[in-house]
């Protein structure tokens, strides 16, 4: 018997490509917003989420302020800082203590849990702009100082007399500061010269064996978190994205923003798997679903 054997269709290449594509924007990840445009300055920055998953960040509204930001995307004045201070980073410790980086009166300001009052924890007017703060799991406070005009930049530390110590001097516009989970890595970054340094931290705080972690040919950098695995998540100011890079500098994804400067980002929301980034051309605060749960997500819930 003659068995004829049937010619498959041929399915032009214009499909492959088109499925490709489909397939490739189901999986990428979509920011929202989270808070209407302009409900913070355009300094808003921060951010940093308690234990009962609100969302702080700076100058909600009018500058000076700190913002609470509730579930529901709705906000109000949290608290308004001393005299003429300014807040920038945002962290809280472990028993729910929120400390603010002050870059007007070079402060770090605390306001303890259950109450709105804002207290000098530390003062160091040396300090040029205190810009964005980490803290360790030991509860060490570190800082990040650029000088803009100069564009030079100085790593500072609290130590456990409250004291702001310095620890690095004479560096690029230092801005983002992260210290890994286990406490063990100090990242940090220069915005206008687009590198990211690692520094080893040692048991009373301090920090050496500086290594140059990543750089970037264009587009600057601000705030960075870590995830509970340790990846780094980087804001790209002016590119509108957030860069997720493994410990050992294997890039994950980057994720795209509505905005296009964004300023800093934190975890919160169900499981800590929400991240919340602080734009400066928007006033407003974007969303997007994290990799992993933050770093210290588990440690303030």
């Amino acid at each position: 018997m003659n068995y004829s054997i049937p010619r498959l269709k041929k399915i032009p290449f214009g499909f492959y490509a088109i499925f490709f594509l489909v397939s490739c924007k189901a999986q990428r990840i979509q920011s929202t917003d989270f808070t209407s445009e302009w409900s913070f300055t355009k300094g808003v920055e921060g951010p940093a989420v308690d234990s009962e998953g609100n969302v702080y960040a700076v100058n909600f509204k009018d500058q000076g302020t700190i913002g609470i930001v509730y579930e529901s995307g709705e906000g109000e004045v949290f608290a308004k800082l001393p005299g003429e201070s300014v807040g920038n980073g945002i962290r809280f410790d472990k028993s729910g203590d929120m400390y603010i980086a002050d870059y007007v009166g070079h402060n770090v300001i605390q306001i303890k849990k259950g109450t709105r009052e804002p207290i000098i924890f530390a003062h160091n007017p040396e300090m040029s702009q205190p810009n964005d703060l980490a803290m360790a799991p030991n509860g060490t406070i570190y800082l990040s100082d650029p000088n803009w005009a100069e564009s030079k930049g100085r790593i500072w530390m609290v130590n456990k007399s409250q004291e702001i110590v310095l620890l690095e001097d004479e560096m690029g516009t230092t801005n983002g500061i992260e210290v890994s989970p286990d406490g063990k890595k100090l990242y940090v970054n220069e915005s206008v010269q687009r590198k990211i340094w690692s520094y080893d931290i040692d048991s009373e705080g301090k920090i050496s064996n500086k290594n140059l972690f990543m750089s970037f040919e264009d587009f600057g950098m601000d705030g960075m978190r870590c995830d509970a695995k340790g990846n780094l998540y980087i804001t790209r100011y002016d590119k509108g994205t957030v860069l997720i890079v493994t410990p050992d500098k294997k890039i994950i994804k980057e994720v795209q923003l509505k905005g296009k400067k964004p300023s800093n980002i934190t975890f919160g929301g169900k499981n800590g798997k929400t991240c919340y980034v602080t734009m400066a051309d928007r006033g407003n605060l974007e969303a997007f679903p994290a990799v992993n749960p933050g770093a210290y997500y588990k440690s303030i819930h």
